[in-house]
């Protein structure tokens, strides 16, 4: 579903460019297009607020944590449960980048399938193979992101 919405977020965003260039300086009617784009979005948006609120998978936090950061890309987490929807303790089965020499209290964002930041880890291990997870808000009052950034379009890892 979550990728759907993405794809629909993406038509949407084509299409105002499309009509925004498209005008000319005068004031016109918005086009049927941006208008059954609209309304599409009056529906999907609540159906994404309840989306949200679903349990959120140890493999769906597995997932965010390279997406977030491009030196854990490749290193193939596995994350079990802490406190659902809040806390996960996250194994890697390869090291990080070696960009870092010591990873212990290292922070990172992690990134959800529509490509916002929705939380962040920090390293437990100096290799870099252990890590805290939080979701959400839990992420903020960890001091891992600050408040401003969750939620945050994040189109590619971060790097450096």
């Amino acid at each position: 579903m979550n990728e759907h919405l993405a794809r629909l977020g993406d038509a949407l965003e084509k299409a105002a460019a499309a009509d925004i260039s498209s005008r000319h300086r005068r004031r016109r009617r918005l086009s049927p297009r941006i208008m059954i784009a609209a309304g599409v979005l009056a529906v999907a948006i609540p159906s994404v607020a309840i989306a949200t609120t679903a349990l959120i998978g140890t493999d769906d936090v597995a997932r965010s944590i390279p997406a977030g950061t491009l030196s854990l890309a490749g290193t193939n987490p596995t994350c079990t449960v802490v406190r659902q929807d809040v806390e996960y303790h996250c194994a890697l089965a390869k090291a990080p980048a070696p960009e870092v020499s010591d990873w212990k209290g290292t922070v990172e964002p992690t990134v959800d399938r529509m490509k916002h930041v929705n939380g962040g880890c920090r390293s437990l291990r100096s290799d870099g193979l252990e890590w805290e997870c939080y979701v959400g808000r839990a992420a903020v009052e960890q001091r891992i992101i600050g408040a401003g950034f969750l939620g945050e379009y994040a189109p590619a890892p971060g790097q450096g």
